[in-house]
């Protein structure tokens, strides 16, 4: 596949996609195209390189000794936390928790503050586009009722309906930066603003938001904030937890072990302060530094010729899959993010997804962990097609030759099936 490089590309394309080894692999003998970056990224040499190098030369438990090694891994976590919080403008490195993923941070929220603040009948106000890992930690908490602010058609969250969602048995809402099946991109700063006026604390799932726009946690005035290293070209299993320095605070631990404690009694455990607290048993050291190593990556090309880019590939994706029979969009809201969700009239979205495969062009099919969505808009399941820093517009060439072919293979099905009637 050449590149044709251009000024449609606000960075050296080719030098990025050197950084990837995996995108010059080939999938039944076909140059992969990979467009599953919302469920996860692929990872430059330099975050591998960052683990590798750890491993090899400062692998030792963190926090706990006194000897050399254990002192310059402690080095390295801690400064990782650091990294991060620039990377958010969080006020303090302190309120940064890691964490395994958005999800546990969102277990960790809805467990440690449902035992500080829930009791049955108090509601927690979600929206409508949620991935499960919104819907379900508070779903698990006794008696705790989901109120659900609706999107529109075109995927728009319908925020002027909030204040009419909020009662005096509300104690927490809980949205996402950015729908994973839809790309819509919430206002979260307008909804924290909304959510402060009845006091009332506000949750954001930032998993989708972390990779393709600038987060500033102080600008958004938001309470916490949750994200994944893996969706942002870092490594699986690690992932952080912001929150207000008041909020982490107020809530008790999540888990209890090794490293959140300050003294241990059989009567008696007082705990560490913040973030340790919430930091039970031995941290992914290995995964955090391999973090703040994806971070500066991000940093070192710039979100805003990121996000640049992928706007650009967006605008030119819909230009062209609109030219292909049949096909049906979901979630076209202004200023969308680098997601584009459809079904071909006729055609299962596992069908889509298997002939493209084939193609070595890997999209996502399915219910994305958003049933919901689905529910609303009738349908079992979806493709997915999502981008990142690394992507061009000769693999969206490739992905709309290939839905031309999918057509064109179950068009004939059709016909041969008709023909033997």
């Amino acid at each position: 596949m050449s590149i044709k490089q251009n000024d449609r590309y606000p960075y050296d394309i080719v030098a990025v996609r050197d950084d990837f080894p995996i995108l010059q692999s080939e999938v039944y003998g076909n140059r992969l195209v990979y467009f599953d970056n919302g469920a996860t990224t692929q990872k430059p040499r330099s975050v591998v390189e960052k683990i590798e190098r750890n491993y090899y030369n400062t692998n030792a438990n963190v926090h706990r000794g006194v000897h050399f090694l254990s002192q310059q891994a402690t080095d390295e976590h801690e400064a990782a936390r650091e990294v991060v919080r620039g990377f958010i403008n969080a006020r303090f490195a302190h309120e940064v928790v890691f964490t395994r993923g958005t999800t546990e941070s969102i277990n960790l929220v809805a467990s440690s503050f449902g035992k500080a603040f829930l009791e049955p009948g108090d509601e927690v106000i979600v929206s409508q586009m949620e991935h499960h890992s919104n819907i379900v930690p508070w779903q698990l908490l006794p008696g705790v009722k989901l109120k659900v602010l609706p999107f529109a058609e075109d995927g728009t969250l319908q925020v002027g309906q909030l204040e009419g969602l909020i009662s005096s048995r509300t104690k927490i809402i809980s949205v996402t930066h950015i729908s994973n099946t839809l790309g819509t991109v919430n206002p979260i700063k307008e909804i924290a603003q909304i959510a402060h006026r009845h006091n009332i604390p506000v949750l954001v799932d930032g998993a989708q938001g972390i990779p393709h726009e600038k987060v500033d946690v102080q600008e958004l005035d938001v309470d916490f904030y949750a994200f994944s290293g893996h969706k942002v070209y870092g490594p699986t299993g690690i992932g952080v937890l912001y929150g207000k320095e008041e909020w982490l605070n107020k809530l008790p631990p999540y888990q209890g072990g090794g490293d959140m404690i300050d003294h241990v009694t059989f009567e008696k455990t007082t705990f560490a302060p913040l973030p340790f607290k919430f930091e039970a048993g031995t941290p992914d050291y290995i995964g955090s530094t391999a973090l703040s190593e994806a971070l500066r990556y991000v940093q070192q090309i710039g979100l805003d010729k990121i996000a640049a880019h992928e706007r650009g590939l967006v605008a030119y994706a819909y230009a062209e899959l609109r030219k292909i029979d049949g096909i049906r969009f979901y979630g076209e809201a202004v200023g969308k993010s680098s997601v584009i969700s459809f079904n071909i009239d006729g055609i299962h979205p596992y069908d889509v997804g298997t002939v493209l495969d084939k193609l070595g062009i890997a999209v996502r099919t399915g219910h994305h962990c958003a049933q919901p969505v689905m529910q609303t808009f009738g349908v079992e399941g979806m493709v997915r097609v999502s981008f990142a820093l690394y992507n061009t517009y000769d693999e969206v060439d490739r992905l709309v030759e290939g839905l031309h072919r999918v057509v064109g293979i179950f068009k004939r099905q059709t016909n041969r099936k008709k023909a033997s009637a």
